[in-house]
């Protein structure tokens, strides 16, 4: 009977039983949904930090630096016991313990705010800093500290402990736009953080608690009385000894405060637009560029360079560069006491000629930092320093000429374009030599006629003239008579081609490294023929005949060869002298930045004694 009533009850029970098992399977589908809406709605990424950009010289010595927060990111692995146990005993004891926030220090903080009415005590665990210093304001509400609390226990899903505490200590503010201990390491000391002493380190703890009030700078005595506060924790948690504590303290504490690199802003400010070339050829964006139909299609494209460069340096790279700091010193100094204040500007590009690299950049008078480039954004029209690439050169290549060759220099119109010499000179049969020495116009548009005009320009195709268009291929341009026109950079690359008939592009960036030392782009390009041997010698005779007995006499001849070729604009408002010695390969130009005649400057060879400068070493 028993039985029979016991196996009734059982029976009885089952659709209870199933309703409470449905029940509890709705609630857990419910609460793992929930779940799953808070880890999504709860990403905790990093945040884009912008760590320093570092410039080096051909010596490898640091002249540059871009940054606005000075971050040197350190990897846990790499910190010592003592720096953990000191922030880890000062800040949170219970670390390694709690999931992301204590409860009892929670409960003590409250207890003790609520007793004096205000929020006077702080239980943050280093996982909640890290939500703050990351994802939350600074702002002292409850709402904001619930928030604390649920965003540090999702952090504590998604890291680990160790990746928790590599976090806090890169992202700790140092003052004075300083973050992490690395970064207070190398600004404050100028020391890297595992060349510190214990003493050290520990003044270093001191600031973040508040930066304002432990400030080394202004505040060094209020941090070291809190330096000393830490090191008395460590012995009270017995991390130290009591003998180690008495040495550490009586550590002589001497601040050398990193200042700012910022030497030769003239030559850092285009290794930072070449930066973004190197990236875009290194990833293919410059074909995708180089595609583009419309102008909105081209800006599409530029604007993912420039987004790909700020992604690419925003975590901190050491660019390697060919400036030779002595020649850049000596071309600011030479051309400023040249051109003067008065409003000419000049720009100038140096390339040195074996290792074809970008040695020495000027930019024009009072330059500062961000402002207009002269050596490679000023885009004016060349004038006859032109002829050699455009006219000469390839005339020599396209039949058995040299530079004795004679021609038809006489006056000539094609389809109503008449060009006249200077001073409106008439001349019959000339050398080659006597018209490129003299810089004679007339020989210059028809030599451009013979060879013809597609002919001619496609020997410019391998220099990549960034503003030379199809509008351009007509007559005027032997005489540089171009829509925009060339800068000093361009042209003076061009004119490397004359040292021995090779081509390459020049450049001021050897390599692009990250924070580890590893190469992460690097220039590839290849030198290529575009000249015969035979041309570029034609071309250097005639240069040298320039410097020696025409247009370009008074150029200082200081190396067993120097040659040039000048330039010059409708009523002498550019004024331009190309070519190179042993040494080195130049172009100068000089103007006003909005076009004005300068024919007192010209009369006063001011391009060539510019030139010559930069020339020397």
């Amino acid at each position: 009977m028993k039985q029979t009533v016991g196996l009734v009850i059982t029976l009885a029970c089952v659709p209870l039983l199933l309703f409470i098992q449905n029940q509890i399977y709705a609630e857990t589908a419910q609460t793992e949904t929930l779940h799953a809406s808070i880890r999504k709605a709860v990403q905790l990424e990093a945040p884009v930090m912008v760590s320093p950009i570092q410039m080096k010289d051909r010596n490898g010595k640091l002249f540059a630096e871009e940054y606005t927060e000075w971050r040197q990111p350190i990897h846990l692995q790499d910190v010592t016991f003592f720096t953990r146990q000191l922030f880890l005993k000062s800040e949170d004891r219970t670390f390694y313990e709690h999931r992301g926030y204590d409860i009892a220090a929670i409960i003590r903080a409250f207890t003790i705010n609520a007793a004096a009415d205000a929020k006077q005590q702080g239980a943050s665990t280093i996982t909640q800093q890290v939500v703050r210093m990351r994802h939350l304001t600074t702002e002292k509400t409850y709402e904001r500290k619930f928030k604390e609390l649920f965003f540090a226990a999702e952090l504590e899903k998604q890291s680990t402990k160790d990746e928790i505490l590599e976090m806090y200590l890169n992202e700790m503010y140092f003052g004075n736009q300083v973050y992490g201990i690395g970064g207070a390491a190398s600004y404050y000391f100028s020391r890297p953080l595992e060349k510190l002493h214990e003493a050290e380190i520990a003044f270093l703890a001191a600031i973040p608690n508040n930066p304002s009030l432990y400030n080394p700078i202004k505040h060094f005595d209020q941090t070291k009385e809190r330096q000393l506060r830490l090191l008395r924790v460590m012995l009270d948690q017995q991390v130290i000894t009591q003998e180690q504590f008495e040495e550490y303290s009586k550590l002589p504490i001497q601040l050398n405060v990193k200042n700012k690199e910022q030497f030769y802003p003239m030559y850092s400010s285009y290794v930072l637009e070449e930066l973004k070339d190197l990236i875009a050829q290194t990833e293919g964006l410059d074909v995708s560029m180089a595609k583009a139909k419309t102008p909105e299609e081209r800006q599409r494209w530029q604007s993912e360079i420039n987004r790909r460069t700020q992604e690419v340096t925003s975590k901190g790279v050491t660019i390697d560069t060919a400036l030779d700091p002595n020649k850049q010193q000596h071309d600011e100094n030479r051309l400023n006491a040249l051109i003067g204040t008065g409003g000419v500007q000049a720009g100038a590009a140096v390339i040195d000629n074996e290792m074809r690299e970008i040695i020495s950049l000027y930019a024009g008078s009072g330059y500062k930092k961000t402002d207009f480039n002269r050596a490679f954004q000023a885009v004016r029209q060349p004038g006859s320093a032109i002829k050699p690439l455009l006219v000469y050169a390839p005339f020599f290549e396209s039949g058995p000429y040299h530079a004795d060759t004679p021609v038809n220099s006489s006056n000539i119109c094609i389809a109503g374009y008449c060009p006249k010499n200077f001073g409106h000179y008439q001349f019959g049969t000339t050398t080659v030599r006597e018209a490129f020495r003299n810089s004679y116009n007339t020989t210059a548009v028809r030599l451009l006629q013979r060879v013809g005009i597609d002919e001619a320009f496609s020997h410019l195709a391998p220099f990549h003239f960034r503003h030379i268009v199809a509008a351009d291929r007509s007559y005027p341009a032997a005489l540089g008579g171009f829509s925009k026109g060339v800068t000093p950079l361009e042209l003076a690359g061009a004119t490397t081609s004359f040292i021995d008939g090779t081509y390459l592009p020049p450049h001021a960036i050897r390599s692009v490294k990250d924070g580890k030392g590893e190469v992460l782009y690097k220039w590839k390009d290849r030198s290529k023929a575009v000249w015969s041997p035979s041309t570029v010698n034609s071309i250097r005779s005639l240069m040298k005949e320039v410097v020696v007995n025409g247009t370009g006499e008074g150029i200082a001849y200081t190396t067993s060869y120097t040659g040039a070729k000048t330039g010059t604009t409708d009523s002498f408002k550019d004024l331009w002298t190309i070519g190179m010695n042993d040494r080195y390969t130049s172009a100068v130009w000089i103007g006003y930045d909005r076009p004005t005649p300068i024919p007192r400057l010209r009369d006063q060879k001011i391009h060539l004694r510019a030139f010559s400068s930069t020339l020397r070493p």
